[in-house]
């Protein structure tokens, strides 16, 4: 273990921890050479199940897009947050600032064929699915606008595209869990070899409904990656004053599961490789408990610090930050520049400003669109007596 000082993704002075080592595994001294990336053994713990590999292969190309990824999920949130708070955006609005490892991980060894389903933490999901939504679709719908990705109707906790076979953003706790048992159903039914990844939160996993979905998923071998974001927290209380037990990769007991840093976004590319693999070879679903943490409160409506410290928001921000931790091993691998990070930063920061004025700017949706993608379902009210029912 060794500690280094750099300077975090926004400036600050940042201690970061390092678990990991690597070796070289090329001869050109081109930039995009490969790089062979070992983890520490405490990375991963498993349930029923082996381990994915200790290592990964990985490049320049792939650790840059990475960074503009996750930097621009960090930048839409910050967006996000402050439009909020200047009453441009109403409602709820849940953010996923800390949690950024786990969606571009994961989303990078996903094909645009498998299915995706999430809770209402979903404008991240939007961008890493690269599926139409661009973060100016994305802002748009936190503002209510035509041009959202939802055509405003969907708004923070409803973001939706089928056509990439992104199934929300879903507002009830762990209801999309199930949702996801039934895509992962439909690619075995339909024998399309793809997989479905189903989020969630430690919150909703004490709910009922998960239980069913393992269950059924497991009697019938369904190709489902079932990934509980353990960000500590649920709605105002910490993980061990509302669960049993924390060890949420254990909580399937007959479904195998795998516990993963979700702090380091290449220790959750190789999870989930194992578990697609793992699915897709047919033994049926898996379990992914990513360790991360949230910035920020629950919700808008939850400042998230009468139950938890200021310092300890901060420590991990210091130690544990998932943008940080990247930036800190593309330069240990020099894989590029400070400079190079930089301007990838400042091109990241101007998309996100372009999005917001796009986003202020953007019409309202028109009054028919209340009519709009509505099922028209002919009324019937049924009497007592059938004979005195109304059918249209």
């Amino acid at each position: 273990m060794i500690t280094l000082t750099k300077k975090s993704v926004f400036g600050s002075l940042t201690k970061y921890k390092s678990n990991y080592s690597f070796r070289r595994s090329y001869t050109s001294k081109s930039k995009n050479k490969d790089v062979v990336v070992e983890f520490d053994p405490s990375t991963f713990k498993t349930h029923r199940c082996e381990a994915p590999k200790l290592s990964t292969t990985t490049n320049r190309e792939e650790l840059l897009g990475y960074y503009r990824e996750m930097n621009l999920m960090r930048r839409t949130g910050i967006a996000a947050d402050n439009m909020y708070k200047q009453k441009l955006i109403r409602g709820f609005l849940h953010l996923y600032n800390g949690q950024e490892a786990v969606a571009s991980g994961l989303e990078s060894v996903l094909t645009k064929e498998d299915s995706v389903v999430t809770a209402y933490r979903d404008h991240a999901f939007m961008l890493t699915r690269r599926c139409g939504g661009t973060v100016k679709e994305v802002l748009a719908e936190l503002l209510g606008k035509s041009t959202g990705c939802s055509k405003g109707k969907g708004g923070s906790m409803h973001m939706y595209k089928a056509s990439s076979n992104f199934y929300g953003g879903n507002g009830i706790v762990g209801a999309q869990v199930p949702l996801g048992a039934g895509l992962a159903f439909a690619h075995k039914y339909l024998n399309t070899g793809r997989v479905a990844f189903t989020y969630y939160g430690d919150g909703a996993a004490n709910q009922g409904q998960l239980n069913e979905a393992f269950n059924m998923s497991y009697l019938w071998k369904l190709p489902a990656i079932f990934i509980c974001e353990n960000n500590e927290y649920g709605m105002g209380t910490a993980v061990e004053r509302a669960s049993a037990t924390k060890e949420f990769y254990t909580r399937g007991d007959y479904v195998p599961g795998v516990w993963v840093d979700g702090m380091d976004v290449l220790a959750v590319k190789e999870c989930g490789k194992f578990a697609r693999d793992w699915a897709q070879s047919g033994k049926g679903p898996l379990i992914i408990e990513a360790k991360t943490y949230r910035y920020y409160g629950h919700s808008m409506s939850d400042p998230g610090t009468s139950y938890r410290s200021r310092t300890e928001i901060q420590e991990v921000r210091e130690t544990r930050d998932p943008i940080t931790r990247l930036k800190r091993r593309i330069l240990d691998l020099e894989m590029a520049t400070e400079e190079e990070l930089q301007q990838i930063e400042k091109e990241v920061k101007q998309e996100v400003d372009e999005a917001i004025q796009f986003a202020k700017s953007s019409p309202d949706p028109k009054p028919e669109e209340l009519y709009t993608d509505v099922y028209d379902v002919p009324t019937r009210i049924r009497a007592v007596e059938y004979s005195n029912s109304f059918i249209p």
